[in-house]
């Protein structure tokens, strides 16, 4: 089910569209540091470098300015550490 926005509209099709801003620039992200001017012979080498990309490098080593310039690793361990507050 759909949930509307507390301000938005719906597409054409009656569906509400949340903020894909994160997903674009990841996959943006990915294209450019990644996949241009890259070339792989078959489908497991293009698999196999887009994993390597997101679980080595992308979550574990490079830093991400909206997370403090940290990798997600480090952030999770850092939140993972942080006291929570009871609701």
């Amino acid at each position: 089910m759909d949930f509307p926005p507390e301000n938005g509209h719906p597409d054409k099709h009656g569906v509400y569209c949340w903020d894909n801003a994160v997903a674009e620039s990841f996959f943006a992200t990915l294209e450019w540091e990644l996949i241009q001017e890259s070339y792989w012979h078959t489908h497991e080498e293009t698999r196999r470098a887009v994993f390597d990309y997101i679980e080595v490098w992308y979550n574990r080593e490079r830093l991400h300015s909206s997370l403090g310039y940290c990798s997600p690793a480090e952030y999770e361990a850092q939140l993972a550490l942080t006291p929570r507050v009871a609701a």
